[in-house]
């Protein structure tokens, strides 16, 4: 596996109209665990992914800085593996 350093700075960040543009996700599992839903195999489980941040109260979803070189997408999955160490598919 590869190490992985987090971006800093803000020079390589977009922006427009004087505002940074950001990109973000919102991790998630689906399962169709029998035993947790109930016994329903019809029913599916959602979990969701929170991250807590250092600089205030309360949970929020990965997302930070969209930079020059990367798609939104690819900013997006950069975010939800340097904030909350996941990696998975966009849907």
């Amino acid at each position: 596996m590869s190490e992985l350093v987090a971006r800093t700075g803000r020079q390589q960040q977009r922006y427009k109209d004087g505002y940074r543009l950001i990109a973000g996700c919102i991790p998630f599992k689906c399962s169709n665990d029998v035993e947790e839903n109930g016994g329903d195999p019809s029913k599916k489980i959602v979990e969701v992914l929170m991250i807590n941040s250092n600089r205030g109260p309360g949970l929020l979803f990965p997302k930070g800085g969209w930079e020059n070189d990367e798609t939104a997408e690819q900013a997006a999955l950069r975010e939800a593996m340097e904030e909350a160490g996941v990696h998975g598919d966009l849907v």
